[in-house]
């Protein structure tokens, strides 16, 4: 299995090579040159496999001879015995065919545990087998610092810098990672939003002249490819229990950057029946204004009871463009330099191609707040504010009723206790006993400037010798 550039001009790499690269040297991100299909046979079967058994027969045509079978049959099934619930990933039925499925059973309890307990554990086995030591820097809307965090609290080989805007993540979310101790683990709080965040970590991952020599930069955020891979599992893993292949299925994601959603996508190339996906917005929509008008544009960033789809330039979307402009490297490559400065426009031709399996949503805080309350009201049943975007979203699809929906419930709705409040719902939600203390524990974060330079600096002067 060989991996290459969006922007085709970057060296074809192995897994373990872009398990560290992160962005590929031209500026693009990893996709894989090929995909493993399977047949409906093989998927029928799928049906008999537990979660862990599952990911390991999705995962290793990803990750071929780079780590030996038996190795990688740990790894994983250590990463999903750290899971609360028995199945994983159950699912919950709503209605007779909306359903949603839980994937806030991690430790963070957050969809990001899925693929960041396992990326943690891949690197510590790459690192240790080759005696080196990295620097992993991320940055966050939310859940996905706490998991990186959880994750690669573990591994001595590494130091890890996560950025979050200041005084934009729930206080759950942010507690969950200036509460984890670790001599390696650095927060930084960075007076800006998350787009800065972003830009800032993929500024860093192309001129990394201001690290030490002989350390290099790693992914954590869904640029790195580990991440798409292990979330393409779960795909399979719910449309497998709820009839696939003798029947299709639907999902409705709530995304912002469009990783979980593009891993649903390879899902379906792969052999996965998949009617439809639902790309399911808050009203940071850039994603629902590309399948509405084809114009990719930037809009200033308006916070809302959903943080962590607060995202105004959705990193993934550029490896769904490599495949709609038929793997033109250089194409994606024209598009992306000009989006540096402008709104682009997408061709009709590629546009047509994603409205065959893509459809979109937004849905506003106040669409928000009355889906969670309808849903306690109708079924007892408490959505976060992100799950309930994409159950919204999945309502409003009209699709066949014939089609099971499957909603991706991406956070446990206790992050969020001021969505919840907003949404009258008096019962709300405790956190688990694992943190149940989280409120009492010591925090530790730098606050930052919004500026390169010093972020950059201070990674610089903590990297440990």
């Amino acid at each position: 299995m060989k991996y290459i550039s969006t922007r085709g001009n970057a060296p074809a790499l192995n897994f373990e090579q872009v398990l560290l690269a992160g962005l590929a040297s031209d500026g693009g991100l990893y996709v894989p040159e090929t995909l493993p299909t399977f047949s409906a046979a093989e998927i029928a079967e799928m049906a008999s496999l537990d979660y862990p058994a599952l990911a390991q027969k999705i995962i290793t045509p990803f990750v071929a001879d780079c780590i030996p079978a038996a190795d990688l049959k740990v790894i994983i099934e250590e990463t999903y015995a750290e899971f609360r619930h028995g199945a994983v990933a159950p699912l919950v039925q709503l209605g007779a065919n909306q359903w949603v499925l839980e994937l806030f059973h991690g430790p963070t309890l957050a969809f990001k545990d899925f693929a960041l307990q396992l990326l943690g554990r891949l690197l510590d086995y790459v690192l240790e087998r080759e005696h080196r030591k990295v620097v992993i820097m991320g940055a966050t809307s939310g859940d996905t610092g706490s998991a990186a965090i959880e994750g690669c609290k573990r591994c001595k080989n590494i130091d890890i810098f996560i950025l979050h805007p200041h005084n934009r993540v729930s206080d759950v979310q942010r507690r969950q990672m200036t509460t984890v101790a670790g001599d390696n683990i650095h927060n930084l709080a960075v007076e800006g939003n998350f787009d800065d965040c972003q830009a800032m970590v993929k500024a860093s991952f192309i001129d990394k002249s201001f690290l030490p020599e002989g350390r290099s930069l790693v992914a954590v955020n869904s640029i790195n490819w580990a991440r798409i891979m292990a979330q393409i599992v779960y795909f399979f893993y719910a449309a497998v229990a709820v009839g696939a292949p003798a029947r299709s299925v639907a999902f409705s994601v709530p995304t912002g950057n469009f990783g979980d959603i593009f891993a649903g996508y390879l899902a379906k190339k792969m052999g996965l029946p998949i009617e439809r996906l639902i790309i399911a917005t808050n009203r940071n929509d850039v994603l629902h204004r590309v399948m509405s008008t084809a114009t990719y544009g930037r809009l200033s960033l308006q916070h809302s009871l959903s943080p962590s789809m607060d995202i105004t330039v959705s990193s993934n979307f550029e490896r769904l463009l490599f495949d709609l402009y038929d793997r033109d490297g250089s194409a994606i490559a024209e598009l992306m330099q000009k989006f540096e400065n402008n709104d682009i426009t997408f061709s009709d031709e590629a546009m047509a191609k994603a409205r065959e399996l893509f459809s979109s949503a937004c849905v506003n805080d106040d669409e928000t707040c009355a889906q969670i309350a309808s849903t306690w009201e109708r079924s007892e049943y408490l959505l976060d504010p992100h799950s309930a975007i994409g159950v919204r979203a999945a309502m409003a699809a009209n699709l066949d009723p014939a089609i099971p929906v499957i909603s991706l419930a991406t956070a446990h709705p206790a992050k969020f206790p001021d969505a919840v409040q907003s949404a009258g719902v008096a019962e709300g939600a405790s956190l688990p006993a694992h943190l149940s203390d989280l409120f009492d524990r010591e925090e530790r974060f730098e606050v930052l400037a919004n500026d390169l330079s010093a972020v950059q600096d201070f990674i610089a002067g903590n990297i440990s010798a």
